[in-house]
């Protein structure tokens, strides 16, 4: 049986400085991220020993070198913080890691949390630049000359699974998830074909169907093989071919069926052929294609639209949710799954309420038939630009969110929550609770452990090599009665 799919995201964010001519994205980035202010958080290390960036899911090491920041740099550049997130500069974009969780629904609250945090360090990092001057940042996957910058999604699976089959059964459903999980994009880049408006931001930059790399020669699959738990029982499948949505049922659709399928793979549940004869073509035809019409080339010679290969998967999930294997959100992501395509094959413009890439394009079209405007119009590319504005009086997604025009998922207090709350059902929980209850004491923090500077005595690591224990359930006891981190190794120990 599958194991449960503990996921999450990290979501890098576009930045500018409006007035700044001498723009420095680098240290415009550590200034944003200093600019959010946690007790402790400035202190703590980024524990870099417990990554490997060179291993490689097929079985070996690449070649290069291991960058490891010095002390100084390190704490410039990342900020653990009390919900169990990560926000830190990654090369030169603010990233947002969001905790572990263990469902679709805490990935939106979470993550839209990260929204929350990088808008107040913005409005903090504002204050700090020369009159004239604002710092600018949005939740998008481009910046339209030729540079991209990725939402990573992450999902543990059961390392016993065939790599093979990863590769195979994915690839298919990443290309064609576009039509519900794009955010939309007016025009082409990267060489790609010329278009008006495509689905997808991400689809002309992948050029390769296997690799490691995340910004040379991006593949559809990412090989990186770096768990952040139990190397013998997990891998992390470390997904780069999605864009970053805005859109708070967007991103819940695509975390969870892109879940269900995982956990189908790794049951033997994928019974129809589906392998796609040239994928990093097809990525580009589907997303190009707004109409939904296009068919891709199976290996097998069949030809499917986009929809039909999603239906596939979907009629797959079906049969395997009757063998009562999914967990508990599942049924509601399988019955939405289904309206979502019945709603593309009818008109796509039913979904402006939900899916990101539909909605820009009805604001879109709306403003130029209005103004007499054409997709190459510089008022369109800044519309384009403008959805994903993490201003809340400025973004064109908020203003549909505060119209009651976009379908909501979660509601705004436990969005608040989750800026400051881990998530209780995972070890984000006892990560957040250490740095609240013992922060002065914490030394480095990694996805998989935590480390204590007690006093003079030699650094004290606790792994966490099981996503699924340090829950509230599991450390609220411990916690309780260790009021110092020396009580709570000791505890540990004992």
């Amino acid at each position: 049986m599958a194991i449960p799919k503990t996921m999450g995201t990290e979501i890098e964010f576009g930045i500018t400085v409006k007035g700044d001519r001498d723009f420095d994205p680098i240290s415009a980035c550590v200034l944003l991220v200093n600019a959010y202010r946690e007790e402790h958080a400035a202190k703590i290390l980024w524990d870099y020993d417990q990554e490997n960036p060179l291993a490689d899911a097929r079985g070996f090491q690449v070649d290069g070198e291991k960058y490891t920041p010095n002390q100084q740099e390190n704490i410039a550049r990342n900020k653990t913080l009390s919900n169990g997130a990560r926000y830190y500069v990654d090369h030169a974009h603010p990233e947002y890691s969001c905790p572990e969780v263990t469902n679709p629904y805490d990935v939106v609250v979470h993550e839209r949390a990260g929204e929350r945090i990088l808008e107040v360090s913005r409005r903090e990092a504002t204050a700090l630049l020369p009159e004239g001057s604002q710092m600018l940042i949005h939740k998008n996957n481009s910046d339209h000359k030729g540079n991209s910058y990725g939402c990573h999604e992450n999902y543990l699976m059961d390392r016993r699974t065939s790599f093979k089959q990863i590769v195979e059964y994915l690839i298919p459903f990443f290309v064609s998830r576009q039509i519900y999980s794009g955010a939309g994009k007016v025009g082409s880049e990267n060489r790609a074909m010329p278009c008006d408006y495509q689905l997808a931001q991400r689809s002309d930059f992948f050029e390769t169907e296997v690799a490691l790399d995340t910004m040379v020669k991006r593949p559809i699959i990412n090989t990186r093989d770096e768990p952040h738990a139990d190397r013998e029982k997990y891998r992390r499948l470390h997904v780069i071919v999605g864009d970053s949505n805005m859109s708070e049922y967007a991103i819940w659709l695509r975390q969870g069926a892109t879940a269900i399928v995982l956990s189908m793979i790794e049951d033997g549940a994928i019974n129809r052929e589906v392998t796609l004869r040239d994928p990093v073509k097809n990525i580009k035809e589907v997303s190009h294609d707004s109409g939904l019409s296009r068919e891709i080339e199976m290996t097998s010679g069949r030809k499917l639209t986009a929809i039909q290969l999603q239906r596939d998967y979907l009629e797959m999930a079906l049969q395997y949710a009757a063998r009562g294997d999914l967990p508990d959100w599942a049924p509601e992501i399988l019955e939405h799954w289904g309206e979502v395509l019945d709603a593309l094959e009818r008109d796509p413009y039913e979904l402006a309420d939900r899916i990101d890439w539909v909605a820009k394009k009805v604001l879109i079209e709306r403003m130029m038939e209005r103004k007499g405007l054409d997709w190459q119009s510089p008022q369109v590319a800044m519309m384009d630009l403008q959805y994903h504005d993490l201003r809340p009086d400025k973004g064109l997604y908020y203003l549909l969110e505060r119209q009651g025009r976009m379908r909501r998922i979660t509601t705004d207090a436990e969005i608040i929550r989750a800026v400051t709350e881990p998530p209780t059902d995972t070890r984000a929980y006892f990560r957040g609770q250490c740095l609240k209850r013992y922060g002065a004491e914490v030394f480095g923090v990694n996805w998989d452990s935590i480390s204590f500077g007690i006093g003079d005595e030699p650094i004290k690591r606790i792994l966490m090599a099981e996503p699924l224990k340090g829950t509230k359930a599991h450390v609220d006891e411990l916690l309780n009665r260790s009021k110092t981190a020396a009580e709570l190794v000791k505890n540990l120990r004992a």
